[in-house]
Protein backbone atom coordinates (compact mmCIF):
# COMPACT_ATOMS: atom_id res chain seq x y z
CA UNK A 1 0.00 0.00 0.00
CA UNK A 2 1.46 3.42 -0.66
CA UNK A 3 2.71 6.15 2.27
CA UNK A 4 0.05 8.26 0.69
CA UNK A 5 -3.14 6.40 0.93
CA UNK A 6 -2.34 4.40 4.39
CA UNK A 7 -3.27 6.97 7.22
CA UNK A 8 -3.48 5.69 10.57
CA UNK A 9 -5.33 7.36 13.57
CA UNK A 10 -3.19 8.77 16.13
CA UNK A 11 -4.30 8.33 19.55
CA UNK A 12 -5.01 11.74 21.15
CA UNK A 13 -1.72 12.59 23.12
CA UNK A 14 -2.94 15.81 24.22
CA UNK A 15 -5.33 14.32 26.49
CA UNK A 16 -3.30 11.46 27.47
CA UNK A 17 -0.21 13.57 28.60
CA UNK A 18 -1.85 16.18 30.32
CA UNK A 19 -3.94 13.19 32.47
CA UNK A 20 -0.70 12.25 33.17
CA UNK A 21 0.73 15.49 34.25
CA UNK A 22 -2.51 16.51 36.14
CA UNK A 23 -2.33 13.42 37.88
CA UNK A 24 1.04 12.09 39.03
CA UNK A 25 3.20 15.16 37.82
CA UNK A 26 1.48 18.25 38.54
CA UNK A 27 4.48 19.74 38.91
CA UNK A 28 6.03 19.15 35.71
CA UNK A 29 3.18 20.68 33.88
CA UNK A 30 4.68 24.45 33.32
CA UNK A 31 7.63 22.49 31.61
CA UNK A 32 5.57 20.56 28.65
CA UNK A 33 2.84 23.49 28.37
CA UNK A 34 4.55 24.89 25.82
CA UNK A 35 4.49 21.64 23.72
CA UNK A 36 0.81 20.50 24.68
CA UNK A 37 -0.47 23.93 23.76
CA UNK A 38 0.65 22.67 19.86
CA UNK A 39 -2.53 22.09 17.34
CA UNK A 40 -1.17 19.12 16.97
CA UNK A 41 1.78 16.89 18.29
CA UNK A 42 4.46 15.49 15.91
CA UNK A 43 6.29 11.76 17.04
CA UNK A 44 9.41 14.28 17.90
CA UNK A 45 6.72 15.87 20.08
CA UNK A 46 5.84 13.32 22.05
CA UNK A 47 9.02 12.06 22.66
CA UNK A 48 10.21 15.03 24.24
CA UNK A 49 7.34 15.13 26.28
CA UNK A 50 7.69 11.60 26.94
CA UNK A 51 11.60 12.51 27.76
CA UNK A 52 10.64 15.63 30.36
CA UNK A 53 8.05 13.58 32.06
CA UNK A 54 9.59 10.43 32.79
CA UNK A 55 13.27 11.56 32.23
CA UNK A 56 15.94 10.20 29.80
CA UNK A 57 16.58 6.25 31.20
CA UNK A 58 12.54 5.55 30.49
CA UNK A 59 13.33 5.22 26.70
CA UNK A 60 14.66 1.36 26.72
CA UNK A 61 15.27 -0.79 23.69
CA UNK A 62 12.08 -2.35 24.65
CA UNK A 63 10.10 0.59 24.39
CA UNK A 64 12.16 1.69 21.46
CA UNK A 65 10.87 -1.24 18.81
CA UNK A 66 7.47 -0.23 19.27
CA UNK A 67 8.20 2.98 17.80
CA UNK A 68 7.03 4.35 14.32
CA UNK A 69 7.14 7.13 12.60
CA UNK A 70 5.31 9.41 9.93
CA UNK A 71 7.15 10.77 6.87
CA UNK A 72 7.20 14.25 8.45
CA UNK A 73 8.96 13.47 11.44
CA UNK A 74 11.66 11.12 9.28
CA UNK A 75 12.42 14.27 7.13
CA UNK A 76 12.54 15.99 10.49
CA UNK A 77 14.93 13.96 11.89
CA UNK A 78 16.90 13.63 8.49
CA UNK A 79 17.36 17.81 8.30
CA UNK A 80 18.28 17.36 11.82
CA UNK A 81 21.28 15.55 10.56
CA UNK A 82 22.42 18.15 7.65
CA UNK A 83 22.07 21.09 10.31
CA UNK A 84 23.94 19.59 12.28
CA UNK A 85 26.68 17.95 10.20
CA UNK A 86 25.79 14.64 11.73
CA UNK A 87 26.61 10.80 10.53
CA UNK A 88 24.49 8.22 10.75
CA UNK A 89 26.28 6.86 14.56
CA UNK A 90 25.97 9.86 15.64
CA UNK A 91 22.14 10.50 14.60
CA UNK A 92 21.12 7.13 15.99
CA UNK A 93 22.75 7.76 19.41
CA UNK A 94 21.38 10.99 19.25
CA UNK A 95 17.60 9.82 18.69
CA UNK A 96 18.13 6.35 19.82
CA UNK A 97 17.34 4.61 16.75
CA UNK A 98 19.16 1.77 14.98
CA UNK A 99 22.07 3.38 12.03
CA UNK A 100 20.24 0.24 9.67
CA UNK A 101 17.07 2.39 9.84
CA UNK A 102 18.20 5.88 9.56
CA UNK A 103 20.08 4.14 5.81
CA UNK A 104 16.74 2.77 5.10
CA UNK A 105 14.74 6.07 5.70
CA UNK A 106 17.52 7.88 3.32
CA UNK A 107 17.21 5.24 0.70
CA UNK A 108 13.23 5.60 0.74
CA UNK A 109 13.34 9.23 1.05
CA UNK A 110 16.74 9.62 -1.87
CA UNK A 111 18.39 11.85 0.59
Amino acid sequence: MDREKQKISQPFYKKIYSDILSRKFPEKMNECKSILSKKELSVLDIIQLNQKIFGYNEITSDNQRLRSYDDQSILKILEYQKEYNLNNTQLSIHFKLSRNTIAKWKNNFKI
